[in-house]
């Protein structure tokens, strides 16, 4: 790869990922391993998944023992966001500057509090990248907000994932210049396209991927598919992923008698995913406000889903919109709408020919917008500009 093979003069960013790397954040290795024009360190205080995600580049800086005590400190009794102490902060200045990086990219926005005290004396210009959840942390609180505001004042660039993201971190008040969007990128190379016909027996392939959290509208989904599946008796659902909402999306699965259609398959390999992808007829995802406030930027299944040819059913909530094009790639629906969705359902299943152009139309879209040599040609040119 290149960040092992490029030359020495080649710049290099340090790249600072607290866990390096949990199974969810696919999209940021893929971001890491396809530099071409800079290389990668990458900074984090653990490593996980090393056969999944494998990595040579990488210092591991872990937690002092005494993070616990600054932890109860700094949270529950200056009610102040959690920040590495100075020691720490010296430290980690001391290996950027010695690796030799010429740039600094903080992952996630609320890890750019976190880490305040290093970027207060960062050796070399920084950017931040926000990636749907993090633009919201505790942002309520003032302490917090106050730290935030100081991340931006300080950062050379703030990077973000679609548009609505950009106008939540000016919301929060960033200044809307220093903003660059830095699109998902997927390596289209390795997802198929299959073109999708409407199933001759009925027997409708449903699926959503994600974690079984609060804002990925699972019980909306639940619901649209029992009415769906009144009309479509050979319908199945599957909700391919893990969570804390799984014990209550069973149940509401039994209460609406869909006890033998709908399957939840916990945590599944990328590979188990595509398989999953390249057979589902219809792809769900009505992503909803949290009760936290907890929005989504993009996900990363519904692009995956498109990007193989699958029609995509989703809601015109954060970034989807700006990957779906309502009618054309996909179908968008109000939040929280259960008869919407399942309306929407209906009407593609007993339109096939716009059926089989929403396949195409999708993975067009993908092909468009987020294909990964593209959207690391724009972050590398973010890159250059930082340190121009």
């Amino acid at each position: 790869m290149p960040n092992s093979d490029s030359p020495p003069e080649t710049p290099l960013v340090a790249s600072y990922i607290v866990t390096f790397l949990k199974p969810e954040m696919l999209h940021v290795y893929r971001q890491v391993r396809r530099l071409s024009r800079w290389r990668t360190l990458v900074i984090c205080q653990k490593r996980e998944n090393e056969k999944a995600f494998p990595f040579s580049a990488i210092r591991i800086i872990p937690k002092p023992w005494s993070h616990q005590f600054r932890r109860v400190w700094q949270k529950h009794v200056q009610r102040a966001p959690i920040t590495i102490y100075q020691s720490e902060a010296q430290r980690l200045r001391r290996e950027i500057f010695e690796s030799g990086a010429r740039l600094l990219h903080v992952y996630f926005g609320h890890i750019g509090v976190h880490l305040l005290p290093l970027l207060e004396i960062a050796p070399v210009p920084f950017v931040v990248s926000f990636h749907g959840a993090d633009a919201q942390v505790d942002l309520h609180r003032p302490k917090h907000r106050a730290a935030m505001q100081r991340v931006f004042a300080l950062a050379k660039f703030i990077l973000v994932r679609s548009n609505s993201l950009a106008d939540r971190i000016v919301e929060a008040g960033c200044p809307r210049e220093k903003i660059r969007l830095n699109r998902t990128g997927l390596p289209l190379e390795r997802i198929p396209f299959r073109q999708r016909t409407a199933p001759v027996d009925g027997a409708w392939n449903c699926l959503q991927a994600c974690r079984l959290i609060e804002k990925k509208g699972l019980f909306t989904t639940l619901r649209a598919f029992a009415t769906f599946a009144a009309k479509w008796p050979k319908a199945t659902l599957v909700f391919a992923g893990n969570g804390p909402l799984r014990d209550k999306l069973w149940k509401l699965a039994l209460d609406l008698g869909l006890g033998g259609r709908v399957t939840c398959t916990g945590f599944l390999s990328q590979d188990e995913l595509r398989a999953l992808y390249s057979k589902a007829d219809m792809f769900l995802h009505p992503s909803e406000l949290g009760s936290d406030g907890d929005q989504e930027g993009i996900p990363n299944s519904i692009l995956e889903a498109m990007a193989c040819g699958t029609p995509v059913l989703a809601t015109r909530h954060g970034g989807i919109p700006e990957a779906v094009e309502d009618c054309v790639s996909g179908l968008l629906t109000p939040e929280r709408d259960d008869e919407a969705l399942a309306a929407g359902m209906l009407a593609l299943a007993t339109d096939s020919e716009r059926y089989t152009a929403m396949s195409k139309a999708a993975a067009a879209r993908i092909a468009t917008m987020f294909d990964i040599k593209a959207t690391v040609r724009v972050l590398e040119d973010i890159y250059d500009e930082a340190v121009r």
